[in-house]
């Protein structure tokens, strides 16, 4: 369900500096005036240069009258749910029912320690977050509440007051289990660029569409809510040229992925104008032309080729010999053992004689196309890793502050790098379990010890990735020099080793046993 036909919202997204609060309120009023429909607010009560999130809200709520409010996300660790559900809930009735709530299962959990809230693996995160989605809703509807849960036991507590109107809750999300868990629970589904750029998102929003499916929803009772990033200029790629560029973008992703509300980030009162002046009556129009544009019709009595259920490209093409070829796997491992035996892996025989249609053969080359970027930004990792192992052996040596400080700096660069490739991964590994697998299962029976192989190896690789994070937590943790340092970068090399030969020999599995039922059968 590409286009979801949400109306057309804009957002701001500014930075809630201390020291620029005066410049922060013009900026909210500018964007009221302006026609901007929600404001958000980061909430990271433990970043020292920042105001606290719903103190603020408080206050812009008090300054403004039409536009909405919204943390994005709550830190749930910091913010207990029943407190959370009656400060939005009283700030909804102050304001005549203009909040949001976006919650988040929460991040950097050195400073949530800090701060004093618990840590938690992301299994427990996500575990607390629906413990506390009950608690919230239950407090709105006025109950008495009582949650028995792991992470929270609220015994008796009186729910209320009720909230100005039904407060939708949107979740930040990007891995399996959170996409799924919007699909079941959420009002919201709340990207950002940078964690899940605009080639991510298809897949990601597919498996959210799934979820909803799957729990009895429609998944347009989940708006799609964007955080977004540019500069308007001439430049090249998103969200980096004219406004009519933007608009073009924006359209784009409303109608192909269901996005129709745009956040942008920023604390200029220009870009804000712009944003709010040229491009959004642009992209409303857009969006509207290509929701009313009607259907090409053809002439009486004139018909279609019959198109290819994965393609829709019309079949007109001899049957040939499969042409795709897929990716090699020299065989080269990294490391001393991989999680799963290659050899006792399921295999069917391959037909001799079997002839596809070129527009049938374009689902296995799409398949091969997409490993292939994965190949590559694998590739991006590792150098990456490199260029910080250098970084980190010349900081030891010289033991200099400055250049500690540089080195910390590469460390988040490429944890942000790598926490982004493990969301696409994942993504792309969901759609296959959730769509692609049970397709081809259908089509072809005697597929399923093959899927089902497929499908273990996607498990496995998952907690590969999971082990490159903590790896990433490591190298931040770390001294910034010596032993320590050098410690935490062979940890992270071994991870980003085991994450090499999984992937490369999963990927190559893959597209030796499904080219011909791709061909076949297509994606479904």
């Amino acid at each position: 369900m590409p286009d979801l036909g949400h109306d057309i919202q804009l957002g701001l997204f500014p930075t809630p500096r201390a020291d620029a609060l005066p410049q922060l309120l013009e900026l909210v009023q500018l964007a009221e005036v302006s026609g901007v429909d929600v404001v958000s607010i980061q909430d990271h009560p433990y970043q020292r240069d920042f105001v606290d999130t719903w103190t603020l809200l408080s206050f812009l709520g008090a300054r403004t009258s039409t536009i909405r409010l919204a943390p994005n996300v709550a830190s749930l660790p910091l913010r207990p749910p029943a407190v959370l559900a009656k400060s939005a809930a009283s700030l909804d009735l102050l304001t005549g029912g203009r909040v949001e709530l976006g919650l988040g299962t929460g991040a950097f959990w050195d400073a949530i320690v800090a701060a004093g809230g618990p840590r938690r693996s992301p299994k427990e995160a996500v575990d607390a977050l629906v413990e506390a989605v009950r608690i919230i809703r239950a407090v709105w509807a006025g109950e008495s509440v009582r949650e028995d849960g792991e992470h929270y036991q609220v015994v008796g507590f009186r729910g209320g007051p009720r909230p100005a109107h039904d407060i939708p809750i949107w979740f930040g999300a990007y891995k399996p289990r959170m996409l799924r868990l919007t699909g079941q629970l959420a009002d919201g589904w709340v990207p950002s660029m940078g964690y899940a750029d605009p080639p991510a998102l298809p897949e990601l929003s597919a498996a959210v569409d799934a979820a909803a499916v799957k729990a009895g929803r429609d998944p347009r009772d989940i708006r799609r809510i964007y955080n977004i990033f540019g500069s308007f200029g001439r430049g090249g790629g998103f969200l980096k040229g004219t406004p009519d560029q933007w608009a073009e973008e924006l359209a784009d992703l409303a109608t192909t992925t269901g996005m129709s509300t745009f956040v942008l980030g920023t604390d200029d009162p220009d870009t804000l104008r712009r944003f709010a002046d040229e491009v959004g009556p642009s992209l409303r129009d857009l969006v509207e032309q290509r929701r009313s544009a009607p259907q090409t019709a053809l002439p009486t009595g004139q018909a279609t080729a019959p198109e290819h259920p994965a393609t829709g490209v019309p079949r007109g093409d001899e049957p040939q010999p499969l042409q795709v070829t897929p990716t090699a796997d020299d065989g080269t491992r990294l490391r001393p053992e991989l999680p799963w035996d290659e050899a006792s892996r399921p295999t069917l025989p391959k037909p001799d004689d079997a002839r596809y249609p070129l527009a049938q053969q374009a689902a296995p080359q799409h398949l091969v196309d997409i490993h292939d970027g994965l190949r590559a930004e694998l590739e991006q990792v590792r150098s990456i890793v490199d260029q910080v192992r250098e970084g980190h052996l010349s900081v030891g040596a010289a033991r200099s502050v400055i250049n500690t400080m540089t080195m910390r700096q590469n460390n988040w660069t490429l944890g942000a790098y790598c926490e982004s490739y493990c969301r696409i991964v994942t993504g792309h590994h969901t759609l296959e379990d959730r769509s692609v697998f049970p397709h081809l299962q259908r089509s072809q029976p005697d597929l399923e010890p093959v899927l089902n192989q497929l499908q273990e190896e996607h498990e496995v690789i998952a907690d590969v990735l999971d082990q490159l994070d903590r790896a990433l937590v490591g190298l931040v943790e770390a001294e910034g020099y010596g032993q320590a340092g050098r410690d935490a970068l062979a940890r992270l090399g071994e991870s980003v080793d085991l994450l090499t030969d999984t992937l490369l020999s999963h990927l190559a599995y893959e597209e030796r046993e499904l080219m011909h039922p791709l061909a076949a059968h297509g994606f479904g």
